[in-house]
C-alpha cells in the first residue's frame, strides 16, 4: 500500500471564512480524504507543527508527499526543504498542487523562478488531455470542465515537461502547461495546476482521479538505492605501471 503525507500551510482555511466554509477541515483533509477511498495509507502534515511536521521519520515512511502551499512560501525552513530535496532524489515522489508551483521545494528542484501569469476572477477553465495513453490521464474524459478556477497562464518559467499530460485553457483567453512529469534523481515529480483555495476545485470527482492517479504514477520503484562513490572493480584490470 502507498504510504502519503499530505502537506499543507494551512493558513487560508483558519484565516478567512469563506474559505474555511469550502474547506472547514482544511485542503489537506479534503485531499487525504479521497487518498484513503482509493485505498492508500495517508496522513498529514501541516507548516505550524514542530519541522512542519516533516519529520525524518516521517519522510522516511512517505512514499508521495502531496504538497499545497500559497501566502507562506517563505516561512518553510530551508532545512525542511533540504530533507524533502534529499528525501525526492533517493526515490520519494512529490505532487505539486497549485500554487505550491512558488513552494521552495519546487524552485530548487526545477532550478527556476517557477513563475507564471495569473488572474483571479473564477473563469472556466478546461483541461485538455494531452497525453492520452498516459497512466495519470487513466479513466478521464477528452478533457476536464471546471466552471471556477484561478487563472494560471503562460510563460510559465520551468523546465520543458519530460511529459505535458494536460494543457489548460481558460475563458479570459489564456492557456498553461496545467499537467507536467519531472524526474529528479530517482524522485518522480507531478505538477497539477488546478486547485485554488476560494472554488470548490478537491470535490470535482475528475480531479480526485487525476491526483489518486498522479500519486499512484509518482510511487518509489521498489529498488535498492544507487551505491555511488569510489567503486570496486567487477572484473580484474590489467594494469600497467607507467615508469
Amino acid at each position: 500500500m502507498v504510504k502519503v503525507t499530505v502537506w499543507n500551510e494551512y493558513r487560508h482555511e483558519r484565516n478567512d471564512d469563506k474559505i474555511a466554509a469550502v474547506y472547514p477541515g482544511g485542503i489537506h483533509n479534503q485531499i487525504a480524504g479521497f487518498l484513503k477511498e482509493a485505498g492508500m495509507d495517508v496522513a498529514t502534515a501541516t507548516l505550524d507543527e514542530p519541522e512542519h511536521g516533516l519529520t525524518e521519520e516521517v519522510l522516511n515512511n512517505t512514499d508521495v508527499l502531496v504538497w499545497w502551499g500559497h501566502i507562506a512560501h517563505k516561512e518553510v525552513s530551508d532545512e525542511i526543504v533540504d530533507r524533502v530535496h534529499r528525501r525526492v532524489l533517493q526515490g520519494m515522489g512529490l505532487v505539486v498542487l497549485h500554487s505550491g508551483h512558488m513552494s521552495k521545494i519546487f524552485m530548487k528542484l526545477m532550478g527556476t523562478t517557477c513563475d507564471l501569469k495569473w488572474r483571479d476572477v473564477g473563469e472556466k477553465e478546461r483541461l485538455w488531455v494531452m497525453n492520452p495513453s498516459h497512466p495519470i490521464a487513466e479513466g478521464v474524459g477528452e478533457y476536464i470542465e471546471l466552471d471556477q478556477e484561478e487563472m494560471y497562464g503562460t510563460h510559465f518559467d520551468v523546465p520543458a515537461p519530460e511529459e505535458l499530460i494536460f494543457v489548460g485553457w481558460f475563458e479570459g483567453g489564456n492557456v498553461f502547461p496545467s499537467g507536467c512529469t519531472y524526474r529528479r534523481g530517482n524522485g518522480k515529480i507531478f505538477y497539477f495546476q488546478p486547485g485554488h483555495e476560494a472554488y470548490p476545485t478537491y470535490y470535482h470527482s475528475e480531479i480526485q482521479r487525476v491526483i489518486v492517479n498522479g500519486v499512484r504514477w509518482a510511487e518509489p520503484t521498489k529498488r535498492a538505492y544507487p551505491v555511488y562513490g569510489n567503486s570496486k572493480e567487477l572484473e580484474t584490470i590489467k594494469r600497467e605501471v607507467l615508469l
